[in-house]
């Protein structure tokens, strides 16, 4: 198993811990490096062909920061960072080809498309105005995302699911539903969807050339 896929399960266990125990010295020490470790990751199996990818994660790194910050203008920064962050993701899939694969799948987007509008409607009583509008865009690259996510097979099908109910869980805090353990299983299902869309990207590229030397910077495609 490479290291820092090992390091990343590392991070990612110990700021399950500190959101559970609530110790906030530990989540300001692991959050923040989840998606830089996953960026090494993804950098050290195929270079930078997959700039786009780099770039989301880069931005999910400045959310996480900024949502851990209190105050209406850091929320509003911190979501316009996993909007970019959604946005790069979903640009990466159609390189790879997801429009094409999504033409011969059409109940996918359906079935996405249900959940954003029951989602939303069942929302937007309990949310200010500003935060309905945010809720509903970002949910909107959200799903996008999943449903490209198609493109790539099993394992990043089953990330931009995950991811959906990672920020469902986010939305359910937002409205002001509470309940036990909300906060942990947020941190379980980001930590999981953001692997399993990273690790479906290197796994790619390990199909297509087999093992390579980390760093190689071979362009087969540019998503």
């Amino acid at each position: 198993m490479p290291l820092p896929v090992l390091f990343f399960g590392t991070v990612a266990a110990l700021d399950l811990l500190a959101v559970t125990l609530d110790l906030t010295l530990l989540e300001w020490l692991t959050k923040p490096l989840l998606a830089p470790v996953l960026l090494v990751y993804l950098w050290r199996a195929t270079g930078t062909r997959h700039r786009l990818v780099m770039a989301g994660l880069a931005l999910a790194a400045a959310g996480d920061v900024l949502l851990m910050l209190e105050g209406p203008v850091t929320f509003v920064v911190g979501t316009a960072c996993f909007l970019g962050m959604q946005t790069c993701y979903i640009s990466a899939f159609v390189g790879a080809g997801a429009v094409g694969h999504l033409k011969a799948n059409r109940r996918v987007p359906a079935g996405y498309l249900v959940v954003w509008v029951a989602v939303n409607v069942a929302l937007t009583d309990l949310l200010n105005p500003m935060m309905t509008v945010l809720v509903a865009l970002y949910s909107l690259a959200l799903v996008l995302m999943a449903v490209a996510a198609h493109v790539l097979g099993r394992e990043a099908a089953w990330g931009g699911a995950v991811f959906v109910a990672s920020d469902l869980l986010v939305g359910l805090g937002a409205a002001g539903i509470e309940f036990t353990g909300r906060p942990a299983l947020v941190m379980i299902t980001y930590s999981a969807a953001q692997f399993l869309v990273t690790d479906a990207f290197v796994r790619t590229c390990r199909g297509a050339d087999g093992d390579r030397p980390r760093g190689s910077r071979v362009m087969l495609h540019r998503p």
